[in-house]
């Protein structure tokens, strides 16, 4: 281990008189009775300019930071030449260790950093969440985007709050996630890593994500949970064509109505620590250079505290992607200018400000910015006080059994019952004796996961079959599948009472396609391969056909659709996926989830999501049925509900009062089951064109067998307000229609009057 370096009494006396403060407290800092503002200010100027721009920079792990057989410490030249300044934060130190020596071998490198930076500076330590903690170890939750079809926030704030607690005992002190994104293009890659198309229901996901990874932000000081970074603003989810980096373009109106809001809500509610800027542009405008959206908006309007970080390389690519920085400095100046704070990754961006300063000595004010916001970061965190993760408890903290029992929970409220023809399900164990199962997405684990519900009372015939793709990561490509395949697991078929297919796509035929030679956006939203003919000869086999779809985007399932007897759509579940889709079909639970998108018939409708202006549903296309094949908040049971009772305590509403709904929702079936009741409003007339409906509300329940419920709901002129034709928030008087029902299409409706 080497020696703490310690600067001759002289030399520091002439560093502090170079910057004139020769009488400068050089440990107030450390005082922990201080306000983080004041601890901020005490440390701030005791920096030089390098220290200063370190604090801007992260880079990743993969560049050399490594343990050793023994757990310890392998670093690589130019990982130690970076820390000898200190470092903002390193992504994705100890990821591929086990969550104890995770645990060790962080406290290892946040030791050396400490103790090799002038001031004792920690680290940022730094990671992702789409199925769970992303490193080894940790619970395998489903991602954000099937948990959004549970419409569930407060399940979903709980699993982000195992998410914070495991990260952190890892060592971790930071989160690139969640998304705050709408996801409304399925040809884009990276659709199941937000919470769906919807501005209310990914704002309900995204809050309470952030409060659970953060323990309601009383965890960060404790030292329990991390601080979230809500990414990417703005906009990033409607890239043209579906493709990443492409251009983005969305009406100023559009980014304040149904853009803004989650990233807003989580800033202003759920006080995220972190904010990533997008890869896009904004209507010509590169994000990353646009000091009207990172600073105008997220600090001047919502008064944002915490850091800006850049998406990988991103500062960068101002000038050599975007074009329209002439220089690589001048990309940096713009990047900084505009409110990014933290550069990931580059060493063509900020690791040129120190040369910089010295011909514009005027930059060094907004570096002091972006330091400031990165040290109340670490302070928030208590990383100056307590930096060392209590090895003694990871064990019983990272997958308890309470962990895995949530992600179970999770998954049995997050899978949709798209179609049950003549009640297919539950299968009747006594009845199905021999069943198949079959396709593409089977694991090698889900016969027996199968086999964990029902024990020895069915046979089992498993086959796979088939890979969709290579499985070549950077750009797959699809496979060939020989007839003779399909062949025998049509023969396994034919043995069986009962066939399930898997099929529907997997993380290779849906992923984020990177900057360099990676593809993972696609030009159809069919299933892919020989999955539609499966489907078709089994069917045609005469037996019941159920279908498990597993998936990362939409998919256009015609065939499916048309051809199955049930379809249980399970998106990207959690490591347990496969034992919860038993549960499922075996009726141990009915089935709750509801679709968090629209399913189109065809890639032909994009754009189509549920709240589109009224006037894009006036023509349909030749050819093609109207309408969705199966519409947001859709989602069958094995209960049925019946709503009855539609009442509205007033039918006028004022800028300073409310109504308040109420609907009888009856379990008129035969299981105990749960119900999503959903309100949506539609302003019937505006001084601009408006939404054909809006999501505002909607409630869980659960109900026995012949029970029923009053489920009340308010409304507020909050959700009446948009931004009219002045281009300002507005509430205008006039006709409004209110639904209640299980649907986007399937509803009570009444009316109410706004009056001024």
């Amino acid at each position: 281990m080497k020696k703490r370096f310690v600067l001759p009494l002289i030399a520091i006396s002439v560093f502090f008189q170079s910057y004139g403060q020769s009488t400068i407290d050089t440990s107030k800092y450390k005082d922990a009775s201080l306000s983080v503002e004041e601890r901020v200010e005490a440390l701030l100027p005791l920096l030089s300019l390098d220290e200063k721009v370190a604090q801007m920079r992260i880079f990743h792990a993969n560049i050399g930071v490594k343990a050793d057989d023994k757990g310890n410490l392998n670093l690589s030249k130019k990982v130690l030449k970076k820390l000898e300044l200190g470092i903002a934060g390193i992504k994705n130190p100890g990821e591929h260790l086990d969550a104890v020596d995770a645990a060790k071998f962080n406290n290892k490198l946040q030791k050396y950093i400490i103790e090799h930076n002038r001031w004792g500076i920690p680290a940022l330590f730094v990671t992702e969440s789409y199925n769970g903690v992303d490193a080894e170890g940790c619970t395998i939750f489903g991602r954000p985007l099937t948990s959004a079809a549970s419409f569930n926030p407060s399940l979903v704030n709980r699993v982000w709050d195992v998410v914070g607690k495991e990260a952190r005992l890892r060592g971790m002190h930071m989160c690139h996630s969640p998304e705050a994104d709408l996801v409304r293009d399925p040809r884009f890659g990276r659709m199941s890593e937000a919470f769906g198309e919807d501005t209310y229901l990914t704002t309900q996901m995204v809050t309470n994500a952030i409060k659970g990874v953060q323990g309601n932000y009383e965890g960060l000081g404790k030292g329990t949970h991390i601080g979230a970074v809500a990414k990417h603003f703005a906009g990033y989810g409607q890239v043209l064509g579906g493709t990443n980096f492409a251009a983005i373009e969305i009406s100023e109106r559009t980014l304040i109505d149904e853009i803004y809001p989650p990233f807003e809500a989580a800033v202003k509610d759920a006080k995220s620590l972190g904010i990533m800027a997008s890869h896009g542009d904004l209507n010509g405008v590169a994000s990353h250079g646009n000091p009207a959206l990172l600073t105008g908006v997220l600090r001047d309007q919502w008064n944002f505290k915490g850091y800006v970080v850049s998406d990988a390389n991103d500062i960068g690519r101002l000038h050599y992607f975007m074009k329209v920085a002439e220089t690589p400095e001048a990309a940096t100046q713009m990047g900084l200018e505009a409110g990014v704070d933290i550069d990931l990754y580059a060493e063509d961006a900020y690791a040129l400000l120190p040369e910089m300063v010295k011909k514009n000595p005027a930059l060094e004010k907004l570096i002091d910015r972006s330091v400031r916001r990165v040290l109340r970061t670490k302070f928030i965190l208590g990383l100056f006080d307590q930096p060392y993760i209590k090895i003694k408890e990871v064990k019983k903290g990272v997958r308890a059994k309470s962990s895995l029992e949530l992600a179970k929970e999770a998954d049995l409220e997050s899978i949709i019952l798209l179609k049950n023809k003549m009640n297919t399900l539950p299968l009747d164990s006594k009845k199905a004796t021999k069943i198949a199962l079959l396709g593409p997405l089977v694991k090698e684990n889900t016969q027996a996961m199968f086999e964990s519900v029902v024990g020895n009372k069915i046979k089992f015939l498993t086959k796979k079959g088939f890979n969709l793709t290579d499985g070549k990561g950077g750009n797959p490509k699809l496979l060939n599948t020989d007839s003779a395949v399909i062949d025998d697991m049509v023969a396994l078929a034919k043995q069986a009472d009962v066939a399930v297919l898997f099929v529907g796509g997997d993380e290779f035929t849906s992923k984020e396609a990177f900057f360099t030679n990676a593809i993972g956006d696609r030009a159809t939203i069919d299933p892919v391969g020989a999955q539609d003919e499966l489907v078709k000869r089994v069917k045609a086999l005469g037996k019941p056909v159920i279908v498990v779809l597993k998936h990362r985007r939409t998919l256009s399932i015609n065939t499916i659709s048309e051809q199955a007897d049930a379809i249980l759509d399970t998106w990207d579940l959690s490591e347990f996926g496969d034992q919860s889709t038993a549960k499922i079909i075996f009726g141990e639970v009915s089935p709750s989830g509801k679709l968090p998108v629209t399913v189109p018939r065809s890639i032909g409708q994009l754009p189509y999501h549920y709240s589109m202006k009224e006037i894009n549903y006036k023509k349909g296309y030749l050819f093609l049925k109207e309408g969705p094949l199966y519409p947001f908040g859709y989602g069958l049971s094995y209960a049925s509900f019946d709503y009855s009772d539609l009442k509205i305590s007033n039918n006028e509403i004022t800028p300073t009062s409310e109504i308040e709904v109420s609907v009888t929702v009856k379990n008129t079936g035969k299981v105990k089951a749960k119900e999503v009741v959903q309100m949506y409003i539609k302003d019937q007339i505006g001084s601009v064109t408006r939404p054909d409906k809006e999501l505002k509300a909607f409630d869980k329940i659960e109900l026995n067998p012949g029970e029923s419920k009053e489920v009340t709901f308010k409304v507020t002129p909050e959700m009446l307000a948009f931004t009219g034709i002045k281009m300002e928030k507005t509430l205008e008087s006039g006709d409004y229609t209110l639904m209640v029902g299980t649907s986007s299409k399937e509803y009570l409706e009444t009316t109410f009057k706004l009056k001024k």
